[in-house]
């Protein structure tokens, strides 16, 4: 049983534009003392910019505190931009307001990172499911127990009866998260974002967490925004990558080509990191950068990397940010100077 039909072309925005459309987008966060005294910025998100076709897959890889979680939030209209843009099918999204924000919640399905506290403990799946299409105005039961159904079946929670029935506290991990995933799906939305969906799951089900986004993100045409700290798991399921540090994209390429051949030192960092099945590194030490990820409420100047950076160039990383769109190869970006 299918849960959607194929994704019609959008008809706000121009036809060339691609689905999401992400500008120099600042997202920051004041700090303050007794509720008045301001006492700092977060500035979590700090001049991000990429765009995301329709259908097209995404990841967003980086260590924890770099800005991925509140990207993702302010794509989804949780956090307002504090400067720049994000464009959706031709609509500014920090523009948007009561119904209008409503109507572009629905065209994009969240995928949390704990499956256990997205889901309220006190109420049954079915019950959960039918919450979204209740406020999104699907009212005939009939029609809303079908989608739930169709959403359970395609998620692999079959016989859909018998799952429905129960609260989440009955299900485990892999289960939960497959819950998750279908209420995601079920408004039938046009981009699906996945903060870190499978970091709070057992190894075992991690891959068939992923294979099954992988499905019904090609099965459907959606486009999906893929958020995690872990580069081993985005080979198979992303067609482009881009690493996250500071607030600041450093590095976006197609996958094949930023695992490959990666231009930007801390993606070199977050590679050599990876676990590789060899026993003679037992006794190899590997890499790791030193100190620690730069402070977003005082970060470092010039380059964000560069206390850390072991190919840092006096007098130049250490004053001047390097701009993000050094292309040292085709389709291939990189804000190092090493790559001017």
């Amino acid at each position: 049983m299918s849960l959607h039909s194929p994704i019609a072309a959008h008809t706000t925005g121009s036809t060339d534009e691609a689905l999401l459309c992400v500008d120099g987008l600042h997202t920051h966060f004041e700090l303050r003392q007794w509720g008045f005294l301001r006492t700092g910025t977060v500035r979590a998100v700090d001049g991000v910019a990429f765009s995301l076709d329709a259908g097209e897959a995404i990841a967003v890889v980086g260590e924890s505190g770099c800005g991925k979680s509140s990207l993702a939030r302010t794509l989804l209209g949780l956090h307002r931009p504090t400067a720049g843009s994000v464009r959706f099918a031709g609509t500014e999204v920090g523009e948007l307001n009561g119904a209008a924000l409503k109507t572009y919640r629905a065209q994009v399905g969240y995928v949390q990172q704990d499956p256990y506290g997205a889901l309220p403990p006190f109420m049954e799946v079915q019950r959960i499911l039918a919450e979204p299409l209740i406020i999104h105005g699907v009212r005939p039961r009939a029609e809303r127990w079908r989608r739930i159904e169709a959403a359970l079946e395609e998620v692999g929670l079959s016989p859909a009866a018998e799952v429905a029935g129960k609260f989440p506290h009955q299900l485990s991990g892999g289960q939960q998260q497959r819950v998750v995933i279908a209420r995601a799906l079920l408004l039938r939305p046009a981009m699906i974002i996945a903060d870190e969906p499978v970091s709070m799951l057992d190894a075992s089900v991690r891959v068939e967490i992923l294979n099954l986004l992988h499905r019904v993100q090609q099965e459907h045409d959606l486009a999906l925004l893929y958020i995690t700290h872990d580069l081993s798991t985005v080979r198979h399921y992303v067609d482009r990558a881009m690493v996250m540090y500071g607030g600041r994209i450093v590095e976006q390429a197609p996958v094949d080509a930023l695992l490959q051949r990666p231009q930007h030192p801390y993606t070199e960092a977050l590679l050599s990191a990876l676990g590789d099945p060899d026993a003679a590194n037992a006794g190899r030490p590997r890499p790791v950068p030193g100190g620690e990820a730069p402070s977003l409420i005082q970060p470092p100047t010039g380059c964000r990397y560069h206390p850390r950076c072991p190919h840092a160039m006096a007098g130049r990383c250490e004053l001047d940010p390097p701009p993000p769109d050094f292309r040292p190869r085709p389709e291939h970006r990189a804000a190092c100077w090493l790559r001017e």
